[in-house]
């Protein structure tokens, strides 16, 4: 299907993050975009008034006419995390609609584009955005779409009047494979997405094959240590080709220099806390400084990066009490989420509200959550986070917490936790998850300013 012929967009499972990106980008188009979700939620209602309708009903009779019949010039993009027994989704097969997931989308839209690809098992929102933002604060300009709401911008898709597009590569589904990316930069490629791959030997096959998709004279770009072959290395190491050397903490900033063969950047200051975020801002500095852009221009742009919604996310932070929520949802993010938080308050007492995302996932990592958890101060789990998931049998809350050796650890509601923040007011607690605890950062947040 080609872009130019597109003038209706229908999105089955339009409230995800990846999707709504896309439905926005058709509507900046004059497409008429109209989407499905099952939750209402903030990003739903942002949509909606930005003229987008949206139906929370999972029945063919909820569609608007103009999608009941095919047409040539309509689009239905879809996300696997629908269920296979969506009504509206097996409206849209039975009537032999052209069905494209969100990463075939990406491939459509870039297609003869300069395009920058940013895959991942962790770190592939924030690397992405940051690219997508030391382009736009430079002048050089980009479109991009990315797998958060950045700070900055206050959006997931960004509109650039260039050739070039900046998007987050998933690897779930093998979705990135529909990709072939003029720069590609993969940030880890630990296990996950099991239920899809069934080894990490199979994951790692499938970003080797991600990696092969660059167009002839591309570049890749890979953290330190990942078996990719021909790759420009970054790290907060002396080793990496682009390199992040000494780190340390100021203040509540994390201030670094850069250096590569060509290039040297001195105190470079970031907002972004941990080490994984230093290393996620030198691959992005090192396609900057590839692409041409002067290198005082990308200090000041690093300089002034707010983050990305979710990801180690200031709620608040006084005197008194300091709330933090991130996304982190794999053992590897839990521990640079809690190394982040240990580095700068190294003498407050950690409270920490997890929620497990996907049965699976908890099941296949259990023991290196536990690990993670068992650091916190004080810990209350909250019941899974079913996602595309059904039940399995013996996994569950209660299952993760008998592992973690924690002593103050606890399953509980969210409403609990409500409770007890209001009671006891912590100090510093940190929110992390992937699934819907974002529901209680404004509770909490009311919770807090209003002690």
């Amino acid at each position: 299907m080609e872009l130019d012929k597109i003038n209706r967009a229908y999105f089955v499972g339009i409230g995800g993050i990846g999707m709504s990106a896309l439905a926005r980008y058709f509507a900046k188009r004059g497409v008429a975009v109209c989407g499905y979700d099952k939750t209402r939620t903030k990003l739903t209602e942002t949509l909606e008034q930005e003229g987008i309708l949206i139906s929370y009903l999972d029945e063919a009779a909820a569609l608007p006419c103009a999608f009941l019949d095919k047409h040539d010039d309509t689009l239905v993009v879809y996300t696997p995390a629908i269920p296979k027994d969506s009504k509206i989704l097996n409206h849209f097969k039975n009537k032999n609609f052209s069905l494209k997931k969100r990463s075939e989308v990406l491939g459509i839209i870039s297609k003869g584009m300069f395009c920058i690809a940013v895959a991942g098992t962790h770190g592939k929102t924030t690397t992405s955005s940051i690219v997508a933002h030391l382009l736009k604060d430079t002048g050089y300009d980009c479109t991009a779409f990315l797998g958060g709401i950045t700070s900055n911008y206050n959006s997931n898709v960004l509109f650039g009047k260039n050739n070039v597009v900046v998007v987050e590569a998933d690897e779930y589904d093998r979705s990135f494979l529909t990709l072939h990316p003029d720069v590609a930069v993969i940030t880890s490629m630990d296990a996950d997405h099991l239920d899809i791959y069934g080894d990490k030997r199979h994951l790692e096959e499938s970003f080797h094959l991600f990696a092969n998709q660059l167009k002839e004279g591309g570049k890749l770009y890979a953290h330190e240590g990942l078996p990719l072959k021909e790759a420009i290395t970054y790290a907060a190491s002396s080793t990496a080709t682009a390199r992040a050397e000494n780190l340390r903490v100021e203040g509540s900033k994390f201030v670094f220099d850069y250096t590569d063969a060509s290039h040297t950047i001195k105190d470079l200051n970031l907002m972004l806390p941990g080490k994984h975020n230093v290393e996620n801002t030198t691959a992005a500095i090192a396609i900057a400084l590839q692409l041409g852009i002067d290198a005082e221009k990308v200090k000041q742009a690093v300089a002034s990066f707010k983050g990305v919604k979710r990801r180690f996310e200031y709620v608040v932070n006084n005197d008194r009490q300091i709330y933090i929520d991130d996304y982190a949802h794999h053992p590897e993010e839990l521990k640079a989420c809690f190394d982040a938080v240990r580095q700068l308050y190294p003498d407050k007492k950690l409270t920490v509200v997890f929620q497990p995302h996907l049965f699976s996932r908890t099941r296949d990592f259990a023991d290196d959550f536990a690990k993670v958890l068992s650091t916190a101060d004080e810990l209350m789990l909250l019941e899974i986070y079913p996602a595309r998931e059904l039940p399995i049998e013996g996994i569950n809350a209660a299952y993760l917490l008998d592992k973690i050796t924690l002593n103050n650890k606890q399953v509980c509601t969210k409403e609990f936790v409500v409770k007890y923040v209001k009671e006891t007011k912590p100090e510093l607690i940190l929110t992390v998850g992937a699934g819907d605890i974002d529901t209680l950062i404004e509770p909490l947040k009311n919770t807090i300013n209003n002690a």
